[in-house]
């Protein structure tokens, strides 16, 4: 495939919102707020506000962990932010977060309450508040974090390169598609090679780093992203599968992956979650039947 149409680009740049393909309503070119709007505010003294997109995930993920680990006052409020909808531009969230991206996070048990945006600094966050999944000896702490960063940096060209123009743009091109798949499959080489040397990312203890790259990555190979691990020949990274594998199986992870989630099987859909017996009662499939407990 190959695109034959030239295109020129205007000497100032001006926006359409008409074109961009899936999606396109979900990003404009300025910030702030759109409408007025109060976020919801539940019991716990975090309030999460998120989409389980992976950045989303990794938060919800973290949380179970941190409780299945028994650390209760970690219980949280996840509320659903409709990205689709503009949710992200409400006066409300924009307060938590400048960037209107999703997740962000208030700790209401601060004086006065903190706000926390962006995926790695709300894992960073946790792990500091908790004292869990970062390592404390000054090498592993340092080597979890740059890969910590090496995913900030890298996922863009994972998700908003390969991700959309292989799945999301108007038509298929061939050079954006080229180029955003050479660059994945080489941060897939990057990964396999440090995994055939450790269990986790950066050595052998679960951190805040398989958290991070999990739900990009992971997911990626498992075949859970943009329907690609085919087309990018996943399964080649054995060392990248057998970690995303076993990460899958983490009892803390199937729950983080069903918080805020809108999409897939409702049984595998909890749309809010506010306590731990949610799983059990409120998931989607309860909803629709009426068979919730209450």
């Amino acid at each position: 495939m190959s695109d034959n149409t030239a295109y020129t680009p205007p000497k100032v740049w001006t926006w359409d919102n008409e074109s961009g393909g899936r999606f396109a309503s979900t990003n404009r070119p300025i910030a702030g707020p759109t409408h007025d709007k109060e976020l919801p505010v539940g019991k716990h003294p975090f309030q999460l506000y998120s989409l389980a997109t992976p950045n989303g995930v990794k938060v919800t993920i973290m949380f179970e962990e941190l409780l299945e680990l028994g650390h209760d006052q970690a219980e949280y409020d996840a509320w659903l932010i409709k990205i689709g909808d503009g949710d992200q531009f409400s006066s409300g969230f924009v307060n938590v977060n400048p960037n209107s991206k999703i997740p962000a996070l208030m700790d209401n048990s601060t004086t006065p309450p903190t706000r926390v945006f962006e995926s790695g600094a709300i894992l960073l966050y946790l792990a500091e508040r908790f004292g869990a999944f970062l390592p404390t000896e000054p090498r592993a702490r340092t080597e979890c974090l740059s890969w910590l960063f090496w995913q900030m940096g890298s996922a863009p060209f994972l998700g908003g390169g390969f991700g959309h123009f292989y799945a999301y743009a108007p038509e298929p091109l061939e050079y954006p598609i080229d180029r955003y798949a050479m660059e994945t499959k080489r941060q897939l080489d990057v990964l396999d090679r440090d995994l055939a040397e450790n269990d986790y990312i950066g050595g052998s203890e679960y951190t805040i780093a398989d958290m991070a790259i999990w739900p990009w990555y992971g997911q990626l190979v498992l075949g859970r992203l943009y329907d690609a691990a085919t087309f990018l020949d996943a399964g080649s990274y054995k060392n990248v599968l057998r970690w995303a594998q076993q990460i899958d199986k983490r009892p803390a992870v199937q729950r983080g992956r069903m918080v805020n989630r809108t999409f897939g099987e409702p049984e595998m859909q909890l749309h809010e979650r506010h306590d731990a017996s949610d799983f059990e009662t409120r998931t989607q499939d309860q909803l629709e039947s009426g068979d919730q407990i209450t």
